[in-house]
C-alpha cells in the first residue's frame, strides 16, 4: 500500500500559486489540500497549474457567511458544498472534500441532518465527503463522534486527533472503543501533533513532546494497518501544522518557513515510516 502526502495551502496563501506548486512538487508531495473559497485566485487557473505540475488535490472546507437559523445554515452548507464539487469539473476534480461542518452546540438531530445532506451531495457529485474531526464543529470530541458514527453507518472521517487530545485533556486512554470506531471509519489523516493542552506543539522533533508524538503514531499506525487489511492500495495524509495562532514562538518574518519546515519534516518522517523510504 502506498501512502500519498498532500501539502496544505493553509499558511501559504500569500505565495504565488506557480511558485507554491513548484515548491510542493520539488518537496515530493503528491498534491495539495486547498480551500478555494479561502483564496482569491481563480480556481480554474489553479486547476490548470495543478495539471501542469502533475499534482492532485483535495478540498478542505468550512461554512462561510452568516446565518440566523439552523435552516439557513444547512442551505449555506449545501450551496457551498455543491459549488466545491464543481471545481475542476471535466479537467481535474478533487479526490475528496474534508468538511468542517455543524457547530458543537447543534443537537444530535441537527448533526444528522447535516451529515445526511453531505451524503446527498456526495452521491450526486460522485465526490467523497469526509467529516473532519475538529474543535468548534459537531465532531469536536471522540464521545460525540462515537455516537454519530453509530447512528450513521455511511459516515466517514478525516481524522485529526490533535483536536480530541486538546478537548479531552488526555490522549484518550480511557476512550478506546470510540477511538477504534473512528479509526475504522477514517479515510484521510491530518497529521499535526497536538497535546493535552493544545492542538499543535511548537516542535514535534523536540524530546519535550515525545509522549504526544508517540500517542499520535499509535493511532496512525493502527489506521494504516486497518486500511491494509481493508485492501486499500493508496492512503492519503496531509501534514497540517498551521500558521499563527497555531504556530507559536516565532518571529513574523520566519512564520511561513517554520510552518513549511514542520510539515516537510512530518511528511518525510511518515514517508519513511509507512512507505519505508
Amino acid at each position: 500500500m502506498l501512502v500519498e502526502f498532500y501539502c496544505p495551502r493553509w499558511g501559504s496563501e500569500h505565495i504565488d500559486w506557480e511558485l507554491f506548486l513548484q515548491n510542493v512538487k520539488a518537496a515530493g508531495y503528491c498534491g495539495i489540500e486547498w480551500f478555494p473559497f479561502g483564496d482569491e485566485s481563480d480556481p480554474e487557473i489553479v486547476v490548470d497549474l495543478l495539471i501542469k505540475y502533475d499534482l492532485k488535490y483535495s478540498i478542505v472546507m468550512t461554512v462561510l457567511g452568516t446565518y440566523s437559523s439552523f435552516e439557513e445554515y444547512v442551505l449555506l452548507m449545501n450551496r457551498q458544498l455543491q459549488e466545491l464539487t464543481l471545481v475542476g469539473k471535466g479537467l481535474l476534480s478533487p479526490l475528496f472534500i474534508s468538511a468542517q461542518i455543524g457547530r458543537e452546540y447543534f443537537t444530535s438531530e441537527q448533526v444528522d441532518i447535516c451529515i445526511n445532506s453531505c451524503e446527498t451531495v456526495s452521491k450526486f457529485s460522485d465526490i467523497p465527503i469526509y467529516h473532519e474531526t475538529h474543535r468548534n464543529k459537531w465532531s469536536y470530541a471522540s464521545h460525540i463522534c462515537w455516537d454519530a458514527l453509530k447512528r450513521n453507518p455511511n459516515l466517514l472521517l478525516t481524522l485529526d486527533v490533535s483536536h480530541w487530545f486538546c478537548v479531552s485533556e488526555s490522549y484518550l486512554e480511557d476512550q478506546k472503543p470510540a477511538l477504534a470506531l473512528a479509526i475504522s471509519r477514517s479515510r484521510h489523516i491530518h497529521a499535526r501533533i497536538g497535546h493535552t493542552q493544545g492542538s499543535q506543539v511548537s516542535d514535534p522533533r523536540s524530546p519535550s513532546y515525545a509522549e504526544a508524538l508517540a500517542a499520535h503514531l499509535e493511532i496512525w499506525d493502527s489506521w494504516i494497518n486497518s486500511r491494509k487489511v481493508s485492501g486499500d492500495t493508496i492512503c492519503t495524509i496531509t501534514p497540517e501544522f498551521g500558521p499563527p495562532p497555531y504556530l507559536l514562538n516565532t518571529s513574523v518574518n520566519s512564520n511561513h518557513q517554520v510552518q513549511w519546515d514542520l510539515n516537510l519534516w512530518m511528511k518525510d518522517f511518515l514517508n519513511k515510516r509507512y512507505n519505508k523510504i
